[in-house]
């Protein structure tokens, strides 16, 4: 029986500007966060970057540590989503402006009356 580790802990972290762009620098990193904005909750297995797997563990691994990525466990895989809603709260706008950069479309934005 494992054990569920998170590496950061989303209730009291604090995100880092610093460590968020650092993590986005890769493009490997920038790709899967890229797939899980148009996928939400892929499994580590699913992104068909071709990476040896202990490359794309540690990509995993700086994503959840930096707080882009958090993950849980079902059944026997890791399913991974974005952590959109602590880094919207904490860098309004960086997410979708990384993502835009990266060539995805934006997400509709309110302007601002």
């Amino acid at each position: 029986m494992g054990i569920d580790k998170k590496p950061v802990d989303a209730e009291n972290s604090v995100l880092s500007l610093a460590h968020v762009l650092q993590a986005f620098a890769d493009p490997a990193r920038l790709e899967i966060v890229r797939q899980l904005d148009e996928t939400p909750d892929k499994a580590c297995g699913t992104f068909g970057i071709d990476k040896p797997k202990s490359t794309m563990s540690h990509h995993f691994n700086v994503l959840r540590t930096s707080g882009i990525l958090g993950f849980e466990k079902r059944g026997s895989s890791l399913v991974n989503y974005i952590e959109r809603k602590r880094l919207d709260a904490r860098f309004p706008g960086l997410l979708d402006s990384i993502l835009e950069s990266a060539g995805r479309p934006g997400r509709p934005r309110r302007r601002r009356k």
